[in-house]
């Protein structure tokens, strides 16, 4: 019964398997040995068992669990390997989509840290041009310009929870903005309209609720204390007031990032207000 057959070492160093492997698979009903020796237990394989040792390997390279090949190789149900299959499919193109989106993420998070460097001291006033924008947001529940930073962060906790119910990547709740309506921002009312996490293009692409922010010249000033929000929003109105810039749009609030490592009791965000301009 032996001869002309391989002896389970020389079968996985023939398939670059371990033997420890090729046991597995004879449990688990994957590829029996072609005959083992009654006396020693000792299994061996023949050279023509290489075509399912092939297609095991083929099916795991293609993402599925050697308990999905094992019902497919039981049934012998090609509709079955085709649903399966499909199934993969889908789910290597949501692990794209979940990298592409980390790594916009990341993209963002090394522009924010370059541009806190570089940016102006604060209360420094400037002229932008900022390309377009794509928010998910949710309407503000309380005015946390009145109740202060605790409330800002239930607003955040609210939105967060609004984003994972809608299968947003959690990566994007953390480039956040706020915004007031332009007439209230104008007559001075800080009355916050919504909380919204920036989207990459590839999420907003795919979500009909996303809202554009129109790439244009944005009046801005940068500050790094949330408390500090309102008076330097009321300068930087008053600042376009001075150089005939024409308000043309809802005033923004954008954390570019935060830096809470260096303090442990409270956000310490880099701020950039801002608010579109035309030119008379």
């Amino acid at each position: 019964m032996k001869e002309n057959l391989l002896p389970i070492g020389k079968m996985a160093q023939m398939n670059n398997l371990t033997v420890a492997t090729l046991r597995l698979y004879d449990e688990m009903g994957l590829l029996h040995p072609r005959y083992v020796d009654p006396d020693t237990g000792y299994r061996y394989y023949d050279i023509e068992q290489n075509a399912r040792l092939d297609m095991i390997v083929y099916m795991k390279e293609l993402g599925m669990s050697l308990n999905e090949i094992a019902d497919v190789l039981r049934r012998e149900d090609l509709t079955l390997i085709e649903s399966i299959l499909i199934s993969k499919n889908e789910q290597i193109h949501q692990q794209i989509r979940d990298l592409h989106a980390r790594h916009d993420a990341v993209e963002r998070a090394i522009a924010s840290i370059e541009r806190y460097r570089k940016s102006p001291t604060k209360g420094t006033f400037a002229l932008e041009f900022i390309d377009r924008r794509y928010i998910l947001g949710i309407p503000c529940t309380e005015n946390f310009y009145e109740k202060g930073l605790r409330s800002f962060e239930h607003s955040l906790l609210e939105l967060r929870c609004a984003l994972a119910e809608q299968k947003i990547p959690q990566i994007h709740s953390f480039s956040t903005g706020t915004s007031i309506d332009e007439d209230d921002y104008i007559q001075g009312r800080f009355l916050p309209k919504e909380v919204f996490a920036f989207l990459d293009y590839r999420t907003a692409g795919s979500r009909r609720d996303a809202k554009v922010v129109e790439s244009g010249m944005f009046a801005c000033v940068y500050l790094d204390d949330f408390d500090d929000e309102v008076k330097y929003a009321c300068d930087l109105r008053n600042f376009c007031a001075q150089q005939d810039w024409q308000i043309s749009g809802d005033y923004i609030c954008e954390v570019l990032t935060e830096f809470n490592i260096f303090d442990h009791d409270r956000r310490s965000m880099y701020l950039r207000l801002q608010v579109p301009v035309k030119f008379k």
